[in-house]
């Protein structure tokens, strides 16, 4: 008599039916958008058309990469503005801390479109002008917009 062996755990048909994964219909249309993307600072608070290109930009890496709420970014905006509205003393904590907050945040949703804002924020946290604040604010303010 043969001796009936038991099947090795890579010899057994996969339990899906040996189908490839699915993709969802608008994944396999989407293009992916370029991770690397610097936001320059110097012209973000010169030109008005370079902060809005940006901020349309990210929406759009925003809603091609990740899945980001409206309510989160609400909340960081929320933030960023009530750093703007801070003492002069304090402003810069404020902000240094909103950067932790962000880095928690992209982490935790996995919201790596929104890794440009992060360092951009450190850029401004560092030049600690009040003019570097307010387009910073006003850079979050056009992606809240375009979001929407």
């Amino acid at each position: 008599m043969a001796e009936q062996r038991q099947p090795r755990r890579d010899d057994r048909p996969p339990r899906d039916g040996g189908r490839p994964p699915r993709r969802d219909d608008r994944d396999r249309d989407r293009p992916r958008q370029e991770t690397n993307v610097e936001i320059d600072l110097a012209k973000l608070c010169a030109d008005s058309l370079y902060l809005d290109n940006q901020a349309h930009l990210l929406v759009t890496r925003l809603h091609d990469m990740d899945s980001g709420t409206r309510s989160q970014l609400r909340r960081l905006y929320s933030a960023v503005r009530r750093a703007c509205r801070a003492p002069e003393t304090e402003r810069q904590h404020q902000f240094v801390m909103f950067r932790a907050r962000l880095a928690y945040t992209i982490a935790r949703h996995s919201l790596r479109s929104l890794d440009p804002l992060e360092k951009l924020l450190l850029q401004v946290t560092r030049k600690n002008e009040l003019a570097a604040y307010e387009r910073f604010r006003d850079l979050f303010e056009a992606i809240i917009a375009y979001n929407e």
